[in-house]
């Protein structure tokens, strides 16, 4: 083989191993913005039920303070009730 052809055969090869690396390296690219878009997806989804979480709990607390305030002013005018001084109006 000439040394005319084995630099063609070298400088084909080397074009080749280039397209190669190239696919390669898109490839590596597009799995990594894919990555980074699940990623942000699970983070946003986690957010939100942290938050809708979130309003659940103050809405069953805010609940539970009207519940105990009602049943205290409960005892309280019971109380009054007892004793004769309950203010009836």
């Amino acid at each position: 083989m000439s040394n005319l052809q084995q630099s063609y055969n070298a400088g084909q090869t080397r074009g080749q191993a280039n397209e190669k690396a190239e696919q390669w390296t898109e490839s590596a690219k597009e799995t990594a913005h894919n990555a980074r878009d699940k990623t942000a997806n699970a983070a946003q989804s986690t957010k939100e039920s942290a938050q809708h979480g979130q309003q659940q709990a103050s809405g069953f607390i805010q609940q539970t303070g009207e519940s105990v305030k009602n049943m205290a002013q409960g005892a309280v005018d019971g109380v009054k009730n007892t004793l004769g001084i309950n203010e009836k109006k």
